[in-house]
């Protein structure tokens, strides 16, 4: 008979898993419970309850949202005036989507900069279209 010994604080603990199944697209929850060795009369408790199916959510038109900023590979000019490609035309490589990016437009340049890159990230407000 095989021995599992846990050290923890708790005198047990509870193991809860759901099961799904896909012959009735039922929930079944089953609970085991398993007491602290101190209890000489140890004992296995398990409790299965079924719950109704839940009816269909209402399908929502999920339509997405129009894409911020250029199209991939769009002409741009930089409008940054700190920036190294300052009033060049380079291309969009990519733009993030989240609303919560700082510099969402990655653009490419024909010539490198002073650490060899290629590539700079800007605001929206930092690029316009040729």
């Amino acid at each position: 008979m095989a021995f599992w010994s846990i050290a923890s604080a708790a005198t047990g603990f509870v193991l809860k898993p759901n099961i799904i199944t896909t012959e009735t697209n039922t929930h079944k929850s089953a609970m085991v419970m398993f007491s602290s060795r101190k209890n000489r009369n140890s004992r296995l408790v398990v409790n299965v309850a079924e719950e109704a199916a839940a009816p269909p959510a209402a399908e929502e038109d999920k339509s997405k949202p129009p894409p911020i900023g250029p199209k991939r590979g769009t002409k741009v000019r930089i409008l940054r005036k700190e920036s190294y490609c300052c009033n060049s035309v380079g291309s969009v490589v990519t733009v993030d989507q989240d609303p919560n990016a700082r510099y969402p437009v990655v653009v490419r340049f024909n010539k490198l900069n002073y650490a060899n890159v290629s590539t700079n990230n800007y605001v929206l407000d930092e690029i316009e279209e040729v």
